[in-house]
């Protein structure tokens, strides 16, 4: 299967904007049927603290957007977007939808960042998203989601063995995310696709580093900080091997005492 993940500059709260950079950089690239396509957290507005204009209204339009991606390049496509908790606070999402247009599902976050005070103005989510695409099982997660491998674990638990993680991760810390990256790919013997920006908003500066690493950690491709696609094969096959053969999720439960 071919992964993308696109990085660019996300426009400040312009949603048309932001759909014409995706389109454009898409255009660029050569996209098979059955790829997994992956855009930045809050891809259409930028990571913004003001939930009451950013958020989607119902039809989302965010939503249609995504929907006509994935049918344009019969394709699975994610990507990050806000709407309302009903605790009034934002909701910091994901959606994914399949190539025939349709919603395969949908994930709130689970940690929001204290940090940036993002946990004051939107709700943490409890449940994980599980799906299943070109024979990889998929378990989304959104940017600081990134820093709690036991999040991860309820994904392979539920049988992942595909992360893609979306993100506005800035450049003050960028070292943490190439390297947790890595260790979620390791630890939890899958494939970890992970889709930053680039840029600036009025906060933060945003380095890109996009990366697909393998089952073992290996880079199979990485974008610094120009805007363009992420991009790389991925294959089943040699991490069910070494899954079988280096049996350390199996041990994680006392299976090899």
């Amino acid at each position: 299967m071919r992964v993308f993940g696109c990085q660019y500059d996300i426009l400040w709260e312009n949603r048309r904007g932001n759909f014409d950079k995706v389109e454009q950089l898409l255009s660029e690239q050569n996209v098979p049927n059955g790829s997994l396509i992956a855009l930045p957290e809050m891809f259409s507005s930028g990571f913004s603290m003001k939930v009451d204009r950013i958020k989607e209204d119902d039809p989302s339009e965010t939503e249609e957007f995504l929907a006509s991606l994935a049918k344009k390049y019969q394709s699975c496509v994610l990507g990050g977007l806000v709407s309302v908790h009903t605790s009034g606070k934002g909701s910091n999402n994901l959606a994914v939808y399949g190539p025939d247009g349709n919603l395969l599902g949908g994930y709130q976050k689970n940690h929001c960042f204290s940090f940036t005070r993002e946990s004051e103005y939107y709700a943490p989510g409890e449940n994980i998203l599980i799906f299943d695409w070109q024979g990889f099982t998929i378990c989304p997660t959104i940017c600081y989601d990134l820093r709690f491998p036991e999040l991860y674990r309820r994904g392979v638990q539920a049988g992942a063995n595909l992360f893609p993680v979306i993100a506005s991760w800035p450049v003050d810390r960028i070292d943490h995310w190439d390297t947790l990256l890595k260790a979620r790919a390791i630890e939890n013997q899958a494939v970890v696709l992970g889709v930053n920006r680039v840029g600036d908003d009025p906060k933060w500066t945003y380095p890109g580093h996009s990366t697909v690493f393998d089952h073992q950690g290996k880079v199979l491709a990485q974008e610094i900080d120009n805007e363009t696609c992420v991009t790389a094969n991925v294959s089943l096959e040699p991490l069910l091997e070494w899954r079988d053969k280096f049996r350390a999720l199996s041990d994680m439960n006392g299976a090899g005492k």
